[in-house]
């Protein structure tokens, strides 16, 4: 199977797919520079309201098909464009995780907002196996993370670690018994999808450490129906339709 990724949008769920079988989905350099413009188009998408990142069959991701980049392109810099990309998206996204997270497919999870993984799952950051500086963006969004005690344990030894370190390191957000990770990523993301988009947009801006909007999501709350709607649907026992959009 080629090289590629997947996309599909349904009940306000975008889910991109990393298709790489034959080489643990590591990505070519085609699918770095193909991610960008996949998330500037399903960001634009009123439809979609929640991005969830997975990898085709039993492994997430790999890393970086090396073999892929000609022509003296820098690896690191395809891969830090479309992490950027994606800790830029505008609404909710969710990596779901199972077996290899390696190298840029755990830049790209952490790039995400949340990370679900199944059991089983290993996760590693690479660089100092073969003596690369890592990128000073990744680097500082790792360390947001996990703490830096975690990241220099990551990054200094180049070590896998299993699904429950990762989870006690706070690179999980929740982690499933094999067999049930699709399950809850649907579950959640269904959940994700009927909250306040005002509330989402906003509080992942302010946890993100932009401080430049303050007053512009005030401005917004104040003229939004959303937390009106919440309110009454509460008390009158519904489910809200909340209405606010970018």
């Amino acid at each position: 199977m080629d090289a590629t990724l997947l996309h599909t949008v349904a009940d306000g769920v975008a889910t991109v797919v990393i298709s790489h079988p034959a080489k643990r989905n590591a990505m070519t350099a085609s699918m770095w520079r193909a991610l960008p413009e996949l998330l500037t188009g399903l960001a634009g998408d009123p439809a979609v309201r929640v991005l969830v990142l997975t990898g085709a069959g039993p492994t997430f991701c790999a890393g970086a098909d090396i073999s892929s980049l000609t022509g003296g392109e820098d690896p690191r810099a395809l891969a830090v464009t479309a992490e950027e990309a994606l800790a830029a998206f505008p609404k909710p996204t969710l990596a779901a995780i199972r077996g290899f997270c390696v190298g840029g497919g755990s830049q790209l999870a952490a790039a995400g907002d949340l990370r679900f993984a199944e059991e089983g799952a290993s996760f590693g950051v690479t660089p100092a196996k073969l003596g690369i500086v890592y990128p000073a963006s990744s680097t500082r969004r790792l360390a947001s993370l996990v703490g830096p005690a975690w990241a220099k344990y990551l990054l200094f030894s180049a070590e896998l670690i299993g699904a429950d370190h990762a989870l006690r390191a706070g690179f999980l957000n929740e982690l499933l018994p094999a067999g049930q990770l699709d399950k809850r990523v649907a579950e959640f993301a269904r959940i994700l999808a009927s909250r306040s988009r005002l509330t989402q947009v906003a509080a992942k801006e302010f946890a993100d450490g932009r401080t430049d909007r303050d007053g512009y999501w005030e401005d917004q709350a104040a003229g939004s129906d959303d937390t009106a709607e919440g309110v009454a649907a509460f008390l009158e026992r519904r489910a809200p339709h909340f209405t606010w959009t970018p």
